[in-house]
């Protein structure tokens, strides 16, 4: 296909940008196509001033979506089961995005005391000195829920599980506390991923769900640990576009490359997540029986905080063994000295020290526990928490690496 050529012969530095070729229509492939851009060029004055930027009806500019970044919108509101997808740098800034979105000052955000770390580190820097308030409440304790929401409550934050400490909530409960309380409810599903239960359809019979889910992309649906990028996702059309447009004010965008990268490993996550599952799961009930071992933290164990939840909400799943991420603690025994759960960490080998999960590569964080909650925790075992994120290497080689590392660390008991 060609253009009209122009009225006199083009020097050839204007010919490679205004060369006349365009590939036909028509091509189609199992991964879609990358579009990259910043500028979007209109055929017209009048299509240029017709086009609005907050549907996909069409394109004005790169920020605001492109063929390739629509379509890993559309894409995971299938996976979670959305009508509306904005799409943010990272898991962090979904949080952030929803909260400056939805507050102002004198207004009064809930926050689950278990929450990820950077979010309530969010809350108590920018958002305490734009003159918002924050609560942490007990995310085990729905009447907790009820008894902190005030009239100044303009959003409450949940998360299933709770970061770290694996506790998962009832979150049923949670999200009609906020809907009976009018107060907007924003779950971080990055563990559930869409796969363990349907943030919008709690109950399966579309009675109930939470208000916003985000999503951090860089785990599971990337799949690769090579990718940060967040989702925020709604099915209520005005506070989409409440979202949408400071999104839009706040110039929130991902690169091509990168949405692409998402797209390609979309296909495979169901395998994925059941794979990292299956392996997490097996190492989690084998560690129950080691010697220094004081408790595990995974809520597909009875043994764990709000396991009957967790079994509620997502056991229903993979033939009634339920779904769960390939994600667990472990509480250390009080007898062994902080230097000698550093020195297990350092002496895996498979299993590398870093954050964040659902790559390919098992990992292993030690955490001050104490620096992280503001309020007692009866259900946590005394000791030194581990979270592990396995990867998708096989039960024995990890089983074996623990093993030799525990054996190194823990052999001088003091």
């Amino acid at each position: 296909m060609t253009h009209p050529a122009p009225d006199h012969p083009l020097a050839p530095a204007t010919a490679l940008i205004h060369h006349s070729y365009l590939p036909p229509e028509g091509f189609v492939a199992p991964q879609p196509a990358v579009h990259k851009a910043s500028t979007v060029i209109f055929p017209n004055v009048a299509a240029m001033r017709a086009r609005d930027w907050k549907d996909k009806s069409g394109y004005t500019y790169g920020l605001h979506g492109t063929p390739t970044t629509f379509m890993l919108e559309e894409r995971l509101c299938a996976l979670e089961g959305g009508l509306q997808c904005l799409l943010v740098p990272s898991g962090l800034a979904a949080i952030g995005s929803v909260s400056l979105a939805l507050l102002q000052p004198g207004d009064e955000v809930l926050i689950p005391d278990n929450a990820y770390g950077p979010g309530k580190e969010l809350a108590r820097g920018e958002l305490a000195r734009f003159g918002v308030t924050h609560v942490y409440f007990d995310p085990l304790d729905p009447q907790d829920l009820t008894a902190r929401i005030t009239p100044a409550t303009r959003l409450v934050w949940l998360e299933a599980p709770g970061s770290v400490t694996m506790e998962f909530p009832d979150l049923c409960a949670q999200a009609r506390i906020c809907r009976e309380r009018g107060v907007i409810s924003a779950l971080d599903n990055t563990w559930g991923a869409g796969l363990a239960f349907a943030p919008f359809d709690l109950l399966g019979d579309g009675s109930l769900g939470v208000d916003i889910s985000i999503h951090a992309l860089t785990k599971y649906p990337s799949g690769g640990g090579d990718v940060l990028m967040g989702s925020v996702m709604t099915r209520d059309a005005s506070l989409h576009m409440k979202l949408k447009l400071s999104h839009m004010r706040l110039g929130m965008g991902v690169g091509a490359n990168d949405a692409e990268a998402v797209l390609r490993s979309l296909p495979s996550i169901g395998l994925r997540y059941r794979a990292h599952d299956a392996v997490a799961r097996r190492l989690a009930v084998w560690l129950q029986d080691q010697p220094h071992i004081a408790q595990v933290l995974h809520p597909a164990l009875r043994s764990s905080p709000g396991h009957a939840h967790w079994k509620a909400l997502c056991g229903a799943d993979q033939d009634g063994l339920g779904a769960a991420a390939g994600l667990f603690s472990v509480m250390i025994d009080p007898r062994y000295a902080q230097q000698q759960v550093d020195a297990f960490c350092d002496s895996l080998r498979l299993f590398k020290l870093g954050y964040s999960w659902g790559g390919p590569m098992s990992l292993v964080v030690p955490y001050d526990l104490a620096s992280m909650r503001s309020r007692p925790s009866p259900h946590l075992r005394a000791g030194t928490l581990v979270r592990f994120s396995i990867g998708l290497e096989t039960f024995e080689d990890l089983q074996a690496d623990l093993t030799q590392a525990m054996a190194r660390a823990f052999a001088a008991e003091v």
